[in-house]
């Protein structure tokens, strides 16, 4: 089999959006080049190999070889320190890392901390400890790549609390299909087909960018990869190549709707059939204005990296009920509180689903098996209610929890009140030691630039909004909030700097 077994060779399959262009003819003989030399240096079916690649035409050139010979495929968040970088490499057991010269002076430091590596290679340039990819290449003939076995990637957690955790699931063993696991979810729930322009504007090294990217591609459509973020590029490159669906997550939406109106109106959006967000809490209000602005195409789903407990919902349904997001497209919901008690429906307590994919916590029995009870339900920590209708509403993580006085405080609760302020840019909500309530509310602020507001004018809005014992009683405030390319907050940095 091959790479969109369906199409035309010749048909585009990737578009960089510095102007990169590969078609699947490439593309097959690439990834297949690469799968020849992991095969030459007896990296084979079940192994690991770790990529430090930026957004780039050689991470599919990589991870496709890397699903076509039935290997576990790691992408390493490059924001990460050495330190926990070189753990997720150790912690993988990779036999190969693979890494992009822009990041060859972190890639070197990785490689000093991770002795008995195979194979190291640097896909553009030379450093010291790596073979270009050049040269491994040119060594390597042309013999087909027989006995073709799916792999799969392994992703890391976001690493929000202590080191990232690997997620780990089974090989299937079976013959390499063309396709990846995400392509029946693409198609069965979002549409996609081979006819499929698919822009992805996040860092490949997360599981939806560079899952759905190779998932449409599985497909036979295109995808169209952003090197970086920018609001009004993404924009011209959805009229440029006729983009027909569009993952974003909230900060990305906020950032484009900031965009002057003569800015976002000079871009023609038409070709837009599905937009999806996702990765972080979306603001009612941030969401509205979405709707307004794209029309009635916008899509949500929630879901972790573990594959467990994946919600869905469109425009017409969240409408219908604002702030959800959405009922299961796979298995069964439970809302259960400490004890493993369900509860009634409007009860928040910890989400539980029934029904869904197995997982585990790479080399972490302990977090595997805090992550399942007694009947075999997982989560993924997070805290929430159900409607009557089996709507599902996220309330926070379990982590986050702030008690006051013995009152639980949902810190997105206040999150999102806060972040209505036209002064805010950004906003975190952290508990502090408090000696009389055990714990007070601390709100970090990050302004717009050149908009000014105290503290007293930020409380006062939020007790506004929300119950008094919910408000901050202390607000500090920062350049910038440590957050993820994909829009999650760092909560433990605020926490580790503020208090």
């Amino acid at each position: 089999m091959r790479i969109g077994q369906n199409v035309d060779p010749g048909k585009t399959a990737l578009i960089m959006g510095g102007g990169s262009r590969l078609d699947f003819a490439d593309l097959e003989e690439r990834s297949l080049a690469w799968a020849r030399l992991f095969r030459a240096h007896q990296i084979t079916e079940g192994d690991h190999i770790a990529l430090l690649l930026v957004n780039s035409v050689a991470m599919f050139d990589v991870a496709w070889a890397a699903q076509r010979t039935g290997l576990y495929y790691t992408p390493v968040n490059y924001h990460l320190s050495a330190d926990e970088a070189a753990h997720i490499v150790a912690d993988c057991g990779a036999t190969a890392l693979i890494a992009s010269a822009e990041l060859a002076e972190l890639a070197t430091d990785v490689v000093a901390r991770t002795p008995g590596l195979a194979l190291t290679v640097l896909v553009d340039g030379a450093a010291p400890g790596f073979r270009t990819a050049a040269d491994a290449l040119a060594e390597i003939g042309d013999a087909p790549v027989e006995d073709q076995r799916d792999g799969t990637f392994m992703f890391y957690s976001s690493g929000t609390s202590g080191y990232p955790k690997g997620i780990v699931r089974q090989l299937s063993g079976e013959a390499f299909t063309g396709l990846t696991p995400m392509a029946p979810i693409l198609s069965g729930l979002f549409g996609m087909t081979a006819d499929t322009v698919y822009l992805s504007p996040g860092p490949l090294y997360h599981a939806a960018p560079l899952g759905w990217s190779m998932g449409v591609q599985g497909l036979g459509g295109t995808a169209v990869v952003m090197e970086r973020f920018d609001a009004e590029r993404a924009l011209a490159l959805i009229e440029e190549h006729r983009v027909t669906h569009a993952q974003f997550v909230p900060t990305m939406l906020r950032r484009m709707l900031a965009l002057p109106d003569a800015v976002r109106g000079k871009y023609d959006l038409s070709s837009l059939k599905v937009v999806v967000h996702a990765a972080a809490p979306c603001p009612v209000e941030l969401k509205r204005a979405v709707i307004d602005w794209l029309g009635p195409i916008v899509h949500e789903f929630y879901a972790g990296s573990e594959g467990t407990g994946f919600f869905v919902i469109d425009t017409p349904n969240w409408l219908a009920h604002p702030g959800s997001v959405g009922r299961p497209a796979i298995g069964t919901v439970h809302i259960c509180d400490d004890d493993g008690t369900e509860l009634a429906p409007g009860e928040t307590g910890t989400i539980w689903f029934e029904g869904t994919p197995d997982f585990a916590y790479h080399n972490d029995p302990e977090k595997t098996a805090g992550a399942f009870n007694d009947r075999g339900w997982s989560t993924l920590g997070d805290l929430g209610t159900v409607d009557e209708e089996g709507y599902l509403y996220l309330t926070d993580r379990r982590g986050d929890l702030i008690l006051s006085g013995g009152v639980n405080i949902y810190p997105q609760e206040v999150e999102n009140a806060m972040s209505l302020h036209p002064a805010i840019a950004d906003v975190a909500v952290i508990g502090a030691p408090d000696p009389d309530f055990g714990e007070r509310v601390v709100a970090v602020v990050q302004l717009e630039p050149g908009a000014t507001a105290d503290a007293d004018e930020l409380i006062t809005w939020t007790r506004d909004r929300l119950a008094h014992f919910k408000c901050p009683r202390v607000i500090a405030f920062t350049d910038e909030l440590p957050r993820l390319p994909t829009g999650k907050l760092l909560r433990r940095r605020v926490r580790e700097q503020f208090v």
